[in-house]
C-alpha cells in the first residue's frame, strides 16, 4: 500500500487471522442507574446499584447490541507452492482461510463488513464464505451482494438466515463526532469471537490509505482513530456510540511491530465513518454481487507502466524532473491522456492528450493534456488522490479541480450525475 508518510506499519486487522456528542451520559433504558442506598446492602441489586454510569451504559450496549453482531469465516483455494505437489494430493491447491467480523446492517439481513475480509487471490471475493451468529453453533453460507474495493467494503447475505436471528444494528452519524466521546469496538480479536473492548474516539478526520485500487495500493480516505482496543479479527466489526448506534467500521490498526504477523493493538486504531458505508449502500444493495466504484469523471490517465493487473496510472511525483521539465509539465499532478466524451470531465472542458508514445520500460504516455494538480483544495498526484476525493460523493455534488494547461493554472468545476456513479 501507498504509505503516504506513515513511519510504522498500518495493518489490515482481518487478515492476520487467515453518533451523537457526549454530554450529559444517560443508560440505554432512559434513567440513571441509582446510587445504593446503603453501604451493607448485598446480593445482584446492590451490585447493579453500585456500577458506575459508564459501565452499566457499556452493559446494555453489549446486551441489547452484541446479537447485531456477525462472526466470518473463509476460505479460498490457491496453487500449491510445493513444487511436488502435483504427485500429492497439494497438486489440487492449498486452502487459506481467513476470520473477520460484519454486523446487521437492516432486517433483510444485509451484513456489512470490510472488502479485504472476504477478498480472494484473484480481487473478487473469497471461493467460501461463512457466518455464525452469537450463541450459536450453525455456519450458514453467505453471499455477496456488492463489493468496493477502493472503499474497504462489501456487503453480504446468508439466504438460510431466519427472519427471527436477525438483529441489526441501528447507524449513527459519523458527521456529528466529537474528539473524547465513547466508543465500543465489538468483533472477533485473534478469533476470538464475538468480544467487547471500550475507548473513546481520539480523532475525526484521520487521513489513512484505506481502500485498495487496481494496482493494490491504498486510496487515502477520513477516519475514524481510536484507542478502543482493535486486533487482527476484528475488521468489518461494528464501532459504537454511547448510543449503542453505529458510528464506524473497524479496519485498521496502528502497529509499531513493522510485521503483519505481530500486528497487535498499539491503542491506536482506525474504523470507516459509517457516513461513508451509509451513502454507499443503496448501490452495494443494486450490485448484483459485482463491484461498486468510486464515481467515475470520464477521464484516462496519460502515464500508464505495465503492473500485474494490467496497466498502472502513474502520477508526475513519480517521474524524473528533469524530463518534465524538457516536457513543460509541473513537478506533481495527475495528466490526462483522454477525456471520455458526455462525461463529467467533458462537459467541464478539460483536455486530453495527443497520440500515446512508447515508454522505454514499458507502458505509454500522452502528452499535451490538462494535468490536474489539486481536487477540493487537496493535492493530487496519482488517480488514487482523485479517486479519494470522490468516495464520499453523490449525484448532483460540485468538485472543484485546479488544473494547469500550458503552464498556466485554473479552477475548473464538475458536477457528478447519475452516469458518474454506473
Amino acid at each position: 500500500m501507498k504509505s503516504k508518510g506513515w513511519a510504522v506499519m498500518l495493518v489490515l486487522v482481518g487478515l492476520g487471522l487467515g453518533a451523537t456528542v457526549l454530554r450529559d451520559q444517560v443508560p440505554l433504558g432512559g434513567a440513571r442507574s441509582p446510587a445504593p442506598t446503603s453501604t451493607s446492602a448485598s446480593g445482584p441489586a446492590a451490585e447493579a446499584g453500585a456500577r458506575l454510569q459508564n459501565e452499566q451504559n457499556t452493559i446494555e450496549i453489549v446486551q441489547k447490541y452484541e446479537p447485531g453482531l456477525v462472526f466470518i469465516s473463509t476460505e479460498e483455494r490457491v496453487a500449491s507452492q510445493d513444487p511436488f505437489g502435483w504427485m500429492t494430493d497439494q497438486g489440487q491447491g492449498e486452502v487459506q482461510r481467513g476470520l473477520g467480523s460484519g454486523f446487521f446492517v437492516n432486517s433483510a439481513g444485509d451484513i456489512l463488513t470490510n472488502y479485504h475480509v472476504i477478498a480472494g487471490a484473484d480481487g473478487g471475493a473469497a471461493d467460501r464464505i461463512q457466518i455464525r451468529l452469537l450463541g450459536g453453533t450453525e455456519t450458514l453460507d453467505a453471499q455477496v451482494i456488492g463489493l468496493a474495493p477502493q472503499y474497504d467494503l462489501a456487503l453480504l447475505r446468508a439466504p438460510d438466515l431466519k427472519p427471527a436471528d436477525i438483529r441489526p444494528i441501528p447507524l449513527g452519524d459519523s458527521d456529528r463526532l466529537a474528539v473524547g466521546q465513547k466508543a465500543v469496538a465489538m468483533g472477533a480479536p485473534f478469533g476470538l469471537e464475538f468480544s467487547v473492548s471500550e475507548g473513546i474516539v481520539s480523532a475525526t478526520s484521520r487521513q489513512i490509505p484505506i481502500g485498495f485500487s487496481a494496482g493494490r495500493e491504498g486510496i487515502t480516505q477520513r477516519a475514524i482513530q481510536t484507542d478502543a482496543a482493535i486486533n487482527p479479527g476484528n475488521s468489518g466489526g461494528p464501532l459504537l456510540g454511547s448510543d449503542g448506534r453505529v458510528i464506524g467500521i473497524n479496519t485498521q490498526i496502528y502497529s509499531p511491530s513493522g510485521q503483519a504477523g505481530a500486528a497487535q493493538s498499539a491503542g491506536v486504531g482506525f474504523a470507516i465513518p459509517i457516513n461513508t458505508a451509509r451513502n454507499l449502500l443503496p448501490r452495494l444493495q443494486a450490485a448484483g454481487g459485482q463491484m461498486v466504484y468510486a464515481p467515475r469523471v470520464g477521464i484516462q490517465p496519460g502515464i500508464l507502466v505495465r503492473g500485474r493487473g494490467g496497466g498502472i496510472a502513474l502520477g508526475l511525483g513519480m517521474l524524473d524532473p528533469q524530463g518534465k521539465r524538457a516536457a513543460g509539465l509541473p513537478d506533481t499532478g495527475l495528466l490526462i491522456g483522454g477525456v471520455v466524451p458526455g462525461g463529467a470531465a467533458a462537459r467541464a472542458g478539460l483536455l486530453g492528450g495527443g497520440p500515446p508514445q512508447d515508454l522505454p520500460g514499458g507502458g505509454q504516455i500522452q502528452l499535451g493534456g490538462d494535468v490536474i494538480v489539486q481536487a477540493a483544495g487537496q493535492p493530487v498526484d496519482a488517480l488514487e488522490d482523485l479517486q479519494a476525493v470522490l468516495l464520499d460523493k453523490k449525484v448532483g455534488d460540485r468538485v472543484t479541480l485546479k488544473v494547469v494547461r500550458g503552464g498556466q493554472t485554473r479552477d475548473v468545476t464538475l458536477t457528478l450525475d447519475e452516469s458518474a456513479f454506473q
